[in-house]
């Protein structure tokens, strides 16, 4: 039986030939569009955390000197009162008849001393009369200065201005040296301590800003700046103490609050780029940056770069960029280095990225 005659399979094109038609189809593909964002230069400081506890600017228990029975009050609970302002009167009925009878004695004594003095200028008394007379002068000079100090130990003021503390006593009470009558606290600037890990030592200078928040207030945030800091680390913690001052002109704080708080460590001026924009290899780091060849075109050009401070949609960039550089935010995986682009909007923060597609898209 008579074989049917096939025909022969076609033949593949050569490969340079497939490469000669294919080449124009890729030659003319449309640049892939890409949405691009400027590294900008903004102020950036290490935020650490910590806790601190608030303690007034000034801080003393009002309390006596001296062992006697109080005659009367001068304030209320919680009052507000300005620095030497009467507080606490002692009985002084003693001390008070002692004080005139010194006064009297000083003044027969400088009688004596102008009478003497006198005689001695005539020449009808000795010199050693004048000098027992002012020996007698200074004697009661000295007992009306010492018997005035204790006069004043029996009147209690405000040492500073401040806001004062519960009455702890009544009048007509028995009180000895170190019974508690109040507290006074100056409360116009709060002191906040708190401890830093010891590797940033170096770092920690007055001056550096610091935010704190307390659970008493909210997510409120008190300003303030660091005072000082320890002259010692612990040894157990490793870590130094270290003070800021918070103003507190409306006296919404108060001693002993917990606060939550950061401080702005190491601040400098850096450049940011958007965190879309930072790809990751293993332990480098890469963006696309739209610059213009040399043939006039807009290309994506790869750059190695290195990080630094990462905050929420943004990092910083330390090297391998300069302010106003222009990075791919959108678009990566549609774009090789060196390959044209074609910038279809600039994300400047302030809109989500559908927003920006649906902008350039119309």
């Amino acid at each position: 039986m008579p074989v049917p005659h096939r025909a022969p399979p076609p033949r593949p094109l050569p490969l340079l030939l497939t490469l000669l038609c294919v080449a124009p189809l890729l030659a003319a593909a449309p640049p892939s569009g890409v949405i691009v964002a400027t590294a900008a230069q903004t102020e950036l400081a290490e935020r650490i955390e910590a806790l601190g506890t608030l303690r007034a600017n000034e801080s003393v228990v009002i309390t006596s000197t001296v062992t006697e029975t109080i005659a009367a009050l001068h304030f209320d609970d919680g009052q507000r009162v300005e620095r030497g302002a009467l507080l606490v009167e002692l009985t002084s009925a003693e001390e008070q008849a002692l004080l005139e009878e010194a006064r009297a004695r000083r003044a027969e004594a400088e009688r004596q001393y102008r009478r003497v003095s006198a005689l001695v200028a005539q020449d009808s008394a000795a010199e050693s009369l004048l000098d027992e007379r002012q020996r007698d002068l200074e004697t009661s000079r000295a007992v009306l200065v010492a018997l005035e100090s204790r006069l004043a130990d029996r009147v209690i003021r405000a040492p500073f201005a401040g806001v004062l503390g519960l009455r702890q006593v009544s009048p007509g009470a028995l009180v000895e040296p170190g019974d508690p009558i109040t507290t006074l606290d100056d409360d116009a600037e709060m002191k906040l301590d708190f401890t830093v890990p010891s590797r940033y030592l170096a770092g920690l200078t007055p001056g550096l800003r610091v935010e704190a928040r307390t659970r008493a207030h909210g997510e409120r945030v008190f300003v303030g700046q660091v005072r000082g800091v320890d002259s010692r680390v612990d040894p157990v913690t490793r870590a130094v103490l270290v003070r800021a001052m918070l103003p507190n002109p409306e006296r919404r704080l108060r001693p002993g609050l917990l606060m939550r708080l950061e401080l702005l460590f190491d601040p400098h001026a850096a450049v940011v780029v958007p965190e879309a924009a930072v790809q990751q290899r293993g332990q480098r780091h890469f963006v696309l940056v739209v610059a213009t060849d040399e043939a006039g075109r807009t290309v994506a050009e790869q750059r190695e770069v290195r990080i630094g401070i990462r905050r929420p949609g943004a990092v910083e960039i330390r090297d391998g960029l300069t302010v106003g550089e222009r990075v791919i935010t959108d678009g990566h995986q549609r774009v090789r280095p060196g390959a044209e682009v074609r910038v279809l909007a600039v994300d400047a923060g302030d809109a989500p990225l559908q927003t920006l597609l649906e902008g350039s898209a119309t």
